[in-house]
C-alpha cells in the first residue's frame, strides 16, 4: 500500500467509533432534559469503544466527520420493543432464508372446473387467476420514499432534521392521541394527515420559531395494523399488516382466495364505507381503476364465486373466466379480451355451447358482438383452416421453399420461384421438372411438365397458380426408371409386402409407385412398350427414391414423356423430356457418347401422334457424322439407338496355362484361331505334350452341366416309378432289396446334381498337325481355356478294381494289362462296359472282354474306368445306360486336375 493510504487509516476505525459511540443519541433527544443540550453541536467522544485514545484532529475535520455521521441516519432511535435509554443489543449475523420449497402438484379439478371439463375436450381449463395466490403469502414489503399523500397514523415514526441554525436529527413517533411532540414546540396533531401537510405545518413552525433553519421529515417506520377477511378464503380471521398494505398483501396473508370464491366481487367495509373491488382490473387487464388501498378498521369479505364462461380454442389464454360482479352476461369481446384475444387477427368461426330451458346442450354460432351467459363454453376455431396463396417447391431441393403465389403486381413464376440456382441440390436432372397442379373447380391433380434447364437459363419461364408444387428431379431419381424394379412393374409384376421379405428388399415392397405402374401397365400392355423393349439388364433392387414416394402417380407419367436412349451412350436409360428437345440435349443428359459410337447409322424409332387406328412404327437410320445432333428434335417415347462402329477386338479374353513359352491372358480378335495364339505364345516347350491338351469352354460347359441336372431328374423320376410300383413288370428273381436300390439312385442323382462340368472340348493342340490339316484349328471364342500339361508317364486306373491307382506307362500295354497289374476287376464290376478316357478327352472302349483281346494300347496320361455292373438296379428298369454320363463325369474330373495342376505351376 502507498504512503498516503497509510496516513488515512487512523480515520477509519474513529468513523466506526463514532457511529457507535452516538446510537444512544435519538434518546438523549426526546428525555427533554433542557434545550440547550439538545440544540447544542455534540462532541466527539475521548476515547474509541475499544478503549484506544482518539486521535486529535482538527476542529473542522472533526465536526465534518460527526455530521456526515448524522446524516447517514446514526440518531434513529432503539428498535421497536426496546426500553428507551437501554442499550442497543450486539449485532448478530442472521441466518439465510431456507429454500423455497418445491411448486406443489397442481391443484384437483373444482366444482367449474369439472363441469366445463365434461363439455370440452382436450385439457381440462383452470379457473383464471387464482395461480397469483398460489406462492404463498407475500413477504412484508419494504419502502422507500412514500408518497406525498400517505396518511398518517398512531405509532408512524417519523424522522425529523433540523439545519442551518438548529442543527439536529430527532426520532419522533406519532402517540396514541395522535399527537407528535417536538422540543420547545407545542403538540403537532399528526394522525389524518398526510405527509404532505404535515411537512408543510413543520416548515411554517421552523420559519416562525427557529429564523435560519431548515426542516426535512422523512419516515422512520411505519404502523402496524390488523384487517379483518372473511369469507371463501383459505385462512379467514385477522391478519397483522403494516399501513402500506394493499388488499391483494392482505388476501395473501389469508393463503389466498379459493377457486370457489369470487375475484370480481370482493367487498371492503370499513369507516370510509363498502366498496367492490374487481381484481380482474389488476391481474387481467380488465376495464375499470381497483382501488386497493387498505385503512386500520376495514375489513375484506370474499363472497362465492359469481357466473363463469370458459373460453378455449385458438386463443391466447384459455382458461375459465369470472362474469363481472352481479352480471348474467357479458359480452363476447369482453371475454375474449380476458383471454388474450384470438390467435388470428380474423376468420374466426365462434362456436358456443349453451344450455337451454330443458338442460340439454346445444351449440350455436356467436357474432363477434354476441353476448355469453352464465355456463357459455366458447370454442374459437378457424372459419378454414387450409393454407391458400401458396406455391410449394420440393424433390431435389435443399430445403423445400413456400412463397406466396401472388403478390405485388404479377403473380409468382418458375423463374421467380428458383430465383436462385443454390436452392436445388447438386446434380438436379434439367430435361424435365413438373408441376403438380390442382383444378381450381375438382381439385384433381395433375402434372405440367417443363424444360428445368431452359428456365434456370431464362429461356423459358411459367405462370404459377395457387397450390401448384414444383418438383425438381436429380439424376439418381430418373436412373431409377431404368432399373430392375421399374421393369418388373412394367411386366405387371407388382410389390407385395408379404412376399417382398423373401425376394425383394423392404424399400421396394413398400413402394406405391411401383403398385400404380404395375396397374397401369396391365390396364395398356402398349401403353409403355417402348420402355419394355428397350432390354435394360435386371440387376439389384434399388430403393424407391423419396420423390416416387411423395407422388405416387410420378413414374407413369415420367415413362409417358421418357425417351429410349441405348447403345453407346455413357450413360444410357429412359430420360423424360418436353416436346421438341434437341437430341445434343438428351446425349448431354447421358453423359455423352462413347469412342466408338458409330454415328453413320443413327437409328431412330417413332410412334406418330396422328393415332387413327394402327399405330405404325417409323424407324429412320441417321447420318450424324457432322454432329449436328440439335437438328433431330424429339418427342416422348421416341427410341435412339446409337450402334458401335464395327471392330476386330473381341469381347474378352483367352488363358492360357501349362507349356507355353509365354502363357498368360491373352485378348482376341474375331475369328482368331488356337494356332495364331499359340504363336503369340511364343509356341510350346519340349516337355508339352499337345496330345493331353485340356480346352474348356463356357458355353460347352454350361450344357454339359444341364445335361447332368437332366439326368439326375430322369433318375429321380425312374426312382418315383419304382416306389409307386410301376416298374416291377421285368422283375427277375424272388427276392430283391427294393429300399437298398432306391436309396443307391438317390445317392447317384444326387452326386450327378453336385457334380462340376469343366466344358471340354477335344481340339488338336499341335501346332505341326495343325499347319497340315487347317480344318482342326479351332476357332477361339472369349472366355475360352487351353492347358497343355508336360508328357505324363502313367496311366490311372479307377472304377471296379482291387486296388485303383495310377500305373507306370508300359509302351504297348492294353487296358486289360492295367487292370490286371492293379488287381483286377471286382466281384460285381461290368468288364465289358468298361472305357478309357485318353489324354485329349475322347472316350472308347476298354476291350476287357473275352472276344475284344484286351482292347487298343493305351497311350501315356489316360484314365481306364472300370463301372459297376448296373443290372440290379436294371431289373426295376429305371437305369438304362449310364456310361455316357459317367464318361462325362470323368472327363471333367481329369480336366478340371490338370488345368488346376498346371495352373499351380
Amino acid at each position: 500500500m502507498s504512503g498516503p493510504s497509510r496516513r488515512q487509516n487512523p480515520l477509519l476505525p474513529l468513523l466506526v467509533g463514532i457511529g457507535l459511540s452516538l446510537a444512544g443519541f435519538g434518546a438523549m433527544a426526546q428525555t427533554g432534559m433542557g434545550a440547550s443540550p439538545l440544540l447544542a453541536p455534540p462532541t466527539l467522544p475521548p476515547v474509541l469503544p475499544n478503549g484506544a485514545p482518539l486521535p486529535s484532529l482538527p476542529p473542522g475535520v472533526a465536526q465534518d466527520a460527526l455530521q456526515r455521521l448524522l446524516d447517514a441516519g446514526a440518531t434513529r432511535g432503539p428498535p421497536a420493543g426496546l426500553p428507551r435509554g437501554a442499550p442497543i443489543p450486539a449485532f448478530t449475523a442472521q441466518p439465510l432464508p431456507a429454500p423455497a420449497p418445491p411448486l406443489a402438484p397442481e391443484d384437483p379439478l373444482s366444482a367449474a372446473e369439472s363441469f366445463f371439463a365434461a363439455r370440452l375436450e382436450g385439457p381440462p381449463l383452470r379457473q383464471f387467476g387464482y395461480e397469483t395466490f398460489r406462492g404463498g403469502p407475500a413477504p412484508t414489503p419494504g419502502f422507500g420514499a412514500l408518497p406525498e399523500d400517505y396518511v398518517l397514523g398512531p405509532d408512524d415514526e417519523l424522522i425529523v432534521a433540523f439545519r442551518g441554525r438548529a442543527r439536529q436529527t430527532l426520532t419522533l413517533r406519532i402517540g396514541r392521541d395522535g399527537s407528535l411532540l417536538l422540543p420547545d414546540l407545542a403538540p403537532i396533531p399528526a394522525a389524518g394527515r398526510s405527509l404532505k401537510d404535515l411537512r408543510a405545518h413543520l416548515e411554517g413552525l421552523a420559519t416562525r420559531d427557529l429564523g435560519g433553519s431548515e426542516v426535512f421529515v422523512s419516515i422512520g417506520q411505519v404502523r402496524q395494523m390488523n384487517v379483518f377477511v372473511a369469507g371463501e378464503v383459505l385462512r379467514p380471521g385477522f391478519q397483522g399488516l403494516n399501513a402500506l398494505s394493499t388488499v391483494l398483501d392482505a388476501l395473501s396473508a389469508a393463503g389466498g382466495v379459493r377457486k370457489t370464491g369470487s375475484l370480481r366481487a370482493i367487498r371492503i367495509e370499513g369507516p370510509r364505507g363498502r366498496r367492490v373491488v374487481d381484481l380482474y382490473a389488476v391481474i387481467a387487464d380488465a376495464p375499470g381503476d381497483a382501488d386497493l388501498s387498505l385503512r386500520e378498521g376495514e375489513r375484506i369479505i370474499v363472497p362465492p364465486v359469481g357466473g363463469a364462461v370458459a373460453v378455449a380454442g385458438d386463443v391466447a389464454r384459455p382458461g375459465i373466466y369470472e362474469l363481472p360482479a352481479r352480471a348474467a352476461g357479458a359480452p363476447l369481446g369482453e371475454m375474449l379480451t380476458l383471454a388474450g384475444g384470438t390467435m388470428r387477427p380474423g376468420g374466426n368461426r365462434l362456436l358456443v355451447q349453451q344450455n337451454d330451458a330443458a338442460g340439454r346442450r346445444s351449440f350455436a354460432e356467436l357474432a363477434p358482438n354476441a353476448t355469453v351467459r352464465r355456463g357459455d363454453a366458447v370454442l374459437v376455431q378457424p372459419g378454414a383452416d387450409v393454407v391458400a396463396n401458396t406455391v410449394r417447391l420440393a424433390g431435389h431441393v435443399a430445403i423445400p421453399v413456400t412463397r406466396a403465389a401472388s403478390g405485388g403486381r404479377q403473380g409468382q413464376t418458375l423463374r421467380g420461384l428458383i430465383s436462385d440456382r443454390r436452392l436445388l441440390r447438386n446434380d438436379p436432372y434439367v430435361r424435365l421438372g413438373v408441376v403438380w397442379r390442382g383444378d381450381a373447380r375438382t381439385g384433381q391433380r395433375s402434372f405440367v411438365p417443363f424444360d428445368l434447364g431452359r428456365v434456370l437459363e431464362g429461356r423459358a419461364n411459367l405462370a404459377l397458380h395457387e397450390g401448384d408444387e414444383v418438383v425438381v428431379f436429380s439424376r439418381a431419381d430418373i436412373a431409377w426408371l431404368a432399373s430392375s424394379s421399374v421393369q418388373r412393374a412394367l411386366r405387371g409384376e407388382a410389390p407385395s409386402p408379404a412376399t417382398a421379405g423373401a425376394t425383394q428388399p423392404a424399400p421396394v415392397a413398400d413402394c406405391p409407385a411401383l403398385t400404380a405402374l404395375a396397374l397401369a401397365s396391365r390396364a395398356s400392355p402398349q401403353r409403355f412398350a417402348h420402355a419394355k423393349g428397350a432390354g435394360f439388364p435386371e440387376i439389384g433392387a434399388p430403393p424407391c427414391p423419396q420423390v416416387m414416394l411423395d407422388y405416387p402417380d410420378l413414374p407413369a407419367f415420367l415413362l409417358d414423356q421418357a425417351v429410349v436412349l441405348t447403345g453407346e451412350a455413357r450413360s444410357p436409360g429412359l430420360f423424360p423430356i418436353v416436346d421438341d428437345t434437341g437430341l445434343d440435349l438428351l446425349i448431354a443428359a447421358g453423359g455423352g457418347l462413347s469412342d466408338a459410337a458409330d454415328l453413320r447409322v443413327v437409328e431412330f424409332a417413332r410412334e406418330p401422334s396422328d393415332q387413327s387406328g394402327a399405330i405404325p412404327l417409323a424407324r429412320t437410320r441417321l447420318d450424324l457424322t457432322s454432329r449436328n445432333f440439335g437438328a433431330v428434335r424429339l418427342s416422348p417415347r421416341d427410341t435412339i439407338r446409337i450402334p458401335r462402329g464395327f471392330g476386330d477386338r473381341d469381347t474378352g479374353p483367352v488363358i492360357l496355362v501349362g507349356e507355353f513359352l509365354r502363357p498368360g491372358t491373352y485378348d482376341i480378335r474375331r475369328g482368331e484361331r488356337l494356332s495364331e495364339v499359340i504363336a503369340r505364345a511364343g509356341g510350346l516347350t519340349p516337355q508339352a505334350y499337345p496330345y493331353g491338351a485340356v480346352f474348356t469352354r463356357d458355353s460347352v460347359r454350361q450344357r454339359q452341366q444341364e445335361g447332368f441336372q437332366r439326368t439326375a431328374r430322369e433318375l429321380e423320376t425312374s426312382l418315383i416309378q419304382v416306389a409307386a410300383g410301376q416298374a416291377v413288370a421285368g422283375t427277375r428273381g424272388a427276392s430283391v432289396d427294393l429300399g437298398s436300390a432306391i436309396t443307391a439312385g438317390r445317392e447317384l442323382a444326387n452326386s450327378l446334381r453336385e457334380a462340376r462340368a469343366a466344358g471340354r472340348m477335344m481340339v488338336e493342340a499341335n501346332p505341326v498337325i495343325l499347319a497340315a490339316r487347317p480344318e482342326l484349328d479351332v476357332l477361339l471364342e472369349p472366355g475360352d481355356v487351353i492347358a497343355i500339361p508336360k508328357r505324363p508317364n502313367e496311366v490311372t486306373v479307377v472304377g471296379s478294381v482291387l486296388n485303383p491307382g495310377s500305373l507306370q506307362f508300359r509302351s504297348g500295354w492294353r487296358a486289360s494289362d492295367y487292370v490286371r497289374t492293379s488287381g483286377g476287376p471286382q466281384r460285381f464290376a461290368d468288364t465289358s462296359r468298361a472305357f478309357i478316357v485318353l489324354p485329349n478327352g475322347q472316350s472308347t472302349a476298354a476291350g476287357l472282354s473275352a472276344w475284344q483281346q484286351g482292347g487298343p494300347p493305351v497311350p501315356p496320361g489316360s484314365l481306364v474306368v472300370v463301372p459297376q455292373d448296373p443290372s440290379p438296379y436294371e431289373t426295376w428298369g429305371f437305369v438304362r445306360d449310364l456310361t455316357q454320363v459317367l464318361g462325362q463325369v470323368s472327363v471333367s474330373a481329369a480336366a478340371l486336375a490338370v488345368i488346376a495342376r498346371e495352373a499351380n505351376r
